[in-house]
């Protein structure tokens, strides 16, 4: 038999086998989330835009940034499997997995690379609040911003050209609700030692990295807020970065537990479950925690309805 008879040309995605009319349910249920995503990372973006207060500030500035990223990031998973929710075949080309594998992978690595980032700033605001509009220029914003663009989609395409060379022979069902790395590694039918090392080092390296510079930022802001003498000066200085804080540890909790670990140890029951946190869950989460807790964000949003009202 001729070895491109046995190659794999698409694949199965498994996702969430169940009855007809549990689908149709499911369906419902995250075209809803979907559309919640969008509008709330779309608020976000409008109210950065629109309040010039808002838009001259650095941390506004990547707030944009990071949920303009997030709409992207849930657009890359979430239709795919809206469609699957109501189709029989639930099937993707070998091309299109890989192309999801990149983006799903590239945009990741860009929001850890924005995270720190807006760790930096506010360790600047805070620990540094009279060199803060000095160092922290428009500039610098926009290389932050650039920088975690061009450096995740880089790095994001170092991971697909090791995923693009693997050879699958069958099976080809993916446990899985989309092409994700590891269990497509699973299905390859050639020695993946080399790949899943690669994979691995890339994964410590960037995500640990970019951890470990986000929590030296809070390491030193939570030493600077401790110094202020004042219970108001401390809760005020620690309310401009709390809900950045509540992010990183949701984004940063679910990611390393999923993949800084050997592929070996993987569930895939448990990870479906778990994917759909960081793919589904926290996008949403995430503009509502800083619509929530921020209080300039609260302010304008509140301006900003005021506003439509009277135009009415």
């Amino acid at each position: 038999m001729k070895k491109e008879n046995l190659t794999v040309t698409e694949f199965v995605l498994l996702g969430f086998p169940s009855a007809p009319e549990l689908q149709f349910c499911l369906f419902v249920a995250f075209l809803i989330l979907y559309f919640l995503t969008l509008a709330a990372n779309l608020m976000i973006i409008l109210i950065v835009r629109v309040e010039h207060c808002l838009s001259q500030s650095p941390m506004y500035f990547l707030l944009s940034h990071f949920s303009f990223l997030e709409i992207w990031y849930t657009t890359v998973t979430i239709p795919k499997m809206l469609s699957d929710f109501l189709s029989q075949s639930k099937t993707i080309s070998h091309p299109g997995c890989v192309t999801q594998i990149y983006f799903f992978f590239s945009l990741g690595l860009t929001e850890f690379f924005l995270l720190a980032g807006m760790a930096f700033d506010r360790y600047l605001a805070i620990c540094h609040p009279l060199r803060y509009t000095a160092i922290m220029t428009s500039s610098i914003c926009n290389q932050l911003a650039l920088w975690s663009w061009v450096g995740g989609f880089l790095i994001g395409l170092l991971l697909v050209m090791s995923a693009s060379r693997l050879l699958f022979c069958g099976p080809n069902q993916i446990n899985h609700f989309f092409c994700d790395f590891i269990p497509l590694l699973k299905l390859s039918c050639i020695e993946t030692y080399i790949v899943d090392s690669f994979s691995f080092t890339v994964a410590w390296t960037v995500i640990l990295i970019s951890f470990i510079l986000t929590t030296v930022s809070y390491f030193f802001i939570i030493l600077a807020i401790c110094r202020i003498p004042s219970t108001n000066g401390q809760c005020k200085a620690f309310s401009t970065c709390a809900s950045h804080l509540a992010v990183v540890l949701t984004f940063y909790g679910t990611v390393i537990f999923m993949y800084i670990r050997p592929t070996a140890l993987y569930n895939f029951e448990m990870e479906k479950v778990i994917s759909l946190f960081y793919t589904v869950v926290t996008p949403l989460l995430n503009p509502l925690i800083y619509a929530l807790r921020n209080r300039e964000v609260k302010e304008a949003l509140r301006r900003a309805l005021k506003k439509h009202r009277v135009s009415f």
